[in-house]
């Protein structure tokens, strides 16, 4: 395992193991408690990672909180390709590179970036309305970091259903065993996840296929005149790739491909 992963692991399992430490547990090994419900070590003087109990909810000690937010930093860009419009994106620009015929133009480092802006764009209403639901009663100190982060889910979770076909969520729901799953808003995160990625797989298949279809065309004309012309020794490639690059640009491709992925997505 790289030390990377090693180190994302590691604050993987300390930061479960702060949530399920109980007050009692911690008294039994020498912890105090106080009368916020905050605990200390005997002997070391360090806040332990306990739950503080409150009028409005409770919320997890500074200490619990910091150590989440490094381990959410580390697996942000996992979350930015499972939870987002990034997935479709990134693989339909994938296939309109092929279908063109061009291997590294435009560079990876280039469609990368246009699929991050572009996520972004797509992304925004549910970017908002985490902001002005969570984010900032949060930063206001109006809720709690709990209570933020149960806010924070409540969009990502409809715009993710919304873009999941309803057999691949029953497929899931099927595997995972749970009969207690009544509607689709009941799902849970660890099963929505997963029937999302295999629904945006799908469609952006789709729709490479549909982009597919006219640079295949040029390719088999180029083809087929190069034959009865007896010229087999030359690539179609050769001759196709001038012709799918200004197809591409005479119909404003770029601009079509972009109205299309930011249409499919609807709004929430």
């Amino acid at each position: 395992m790289k030390p990377t992963s090693c180190h994302t692991a590691w604050c993987v399992l300390v930061a479960v193991f702060g949530l399920w430490v109980t007050p009692a547990a911690l008294a039994e090994e020498g912890g105090a408690v106080t009368d916020g419900g905050l605990q200390s070590l005997s002997g070391l003087g360090i806040p332990a990672l306990v739950y503080q109990a409150s009028e409005t909810g409770g919320e997890y000690s500074v200490t619990i909180q910091i150590l989440a937010i490094m381990t959410v930093l580390s697996v942000l860009p996992a979350l930015l390709i499972m939870m987002t419009s990034f997935t479709r994106i990134i693989v339909v620009m994938a296939i309109l590179r092929q279908a063109i015929g061009l291997q590294q133009t435009p560079s990876n480092q280039i469609l990368l970036g246009l699929s991050l802006f572009l996520t972004l764009f797509i992304m925004m209403p549910v970017f908002r309305i985490i902001n002005v639901d969570a984010l900032q009663p949060y930063l206001n100190e109006e809720i709690t970091s709990v209570q933020a982060v149960e806010r924070a889910v409540v969009p990502i979770h409809e715009f993710m259903l919304g873009q999941t076909r309803e057999n691949d969520l029953d497929l899931f729901v099927r595997i995972s065993g749970r009969e207690d799953i009544q509607t689709p808003q009941d799902t849970p995160l660890h099963i929505l996840i997963p029937a999302f990625i295999t629904s945006e797989l799908k469609t952006a298949f789709q729709i490479g296929f549909l982009i597919f279809i006219p640079f295949l065309i040029i390719d088999l004309v180029v083809a087929s005149i190069l034959m009865a012309m007896g010229m087999m020794m030359l690539s179609p490639v050769i001759i196709s790739l001038p012709f799918k690059i200004m197809l591409f640009v005479l119909i404003d491709g770029w601009a079509l491909i972009m109205g299309t992925l930011a249409n499919s997505f609807g709004t929430i």
